[in-house]
């Protein structure tokens, strides 16, 4: 099993973006909100790329010829509708040729402390030997997780994988180490509760509804 990168555990701007994240009046700021889950996309893309091969290219200036590197193959970034857009659209702009998956997968509650993933969507390239990187900003119960994984490994199984989430549960984290222990999980900071909803505590709330309005509850 690959160990867990938790950025809370460095002296990064990481923290800084999750304080603004978590702070109830701050949060409000839906714009900032959407643009700090970004930042903290781009910060780990930037990680992430340190993992990738790259090789030797000639590049033309308008002066001379210069040896430089490039990414050997770019990766697919797939993500959670609606949550995990603006943690995608942050990785997007660093790895800014990737292929993009999506996947719909949402908590249809049966009971009020009780609920089923569902799936409705899917749109995904063939991952048949790609780097996949896999985008939920918050790695809850990491059921989630592991299921919509599952489901893209449906178009081909990736060489590599990688995991990012802003915020996780400690049960989440485990929950996701055992069921996808090849997996890399890049994580913002790891809480030790998960309530009987479901929600992370003390978390930051509802991702989606923080970055895109409250929605109505099926």
């Amino acid at each position: 099993m690959k160990s867990n990168i938790q950025f809370a555990n460095q002296n990064s701007i990481v923290n800084q973006f999750i304080h603004e994240l978590r702070d109830i009046e701050i949060q409000k700021d839906r714009n900032k909100f959407r643009n700090n889950i970004s930042r903290i996309g781009e910060i780990m893309a930037y990680e992430i790329s340190k993992t990738m091969q790259f090789v030797s290219h000639n590049t033309q200036t308008p002066l001379a010829m210069a040896k430089t590197k490039v990414l050997k193959e770019q990766p697919v970034i797939a993500t959670v509708l609606r949550a995990g857009l603006p943690l995608q659209a942050g990785l997007n702009n660093y790895f800014d040729q990737a292929d993009l998956a999506y996947i719909s997968a949402y908590r249809h509650y049966t009971s009020p402390l009780n609920f089923e993933i569902v799936v409705e969507y899917l749109a995904c390239p063939d991952l048949t030997d790609r780097i996949l990187i896999l985008a939920d900003p918050m790695l809850a119960s990491g059921q989630s997780l592991v299921l919509t994984y599952e489901q893209f490994i449906k178009h081909g199984t990736p060489k590599e994988v990688h995991l990012v989430s802003v915020i996780g549960s400690k049960v989440g984290v485990d929950y996701v180490n055992k069921h996808l222990p090849d997996a890399q999980l890049w994580i913002g900071v790891i809480d030790d509760e998960l309530n009987e909803e479901g929600y992370i505590v003390p978390g930051l709330g509802d991702a989606g509804d923080l970055s895109f309005g409250k929605k109505k509850q099926h």
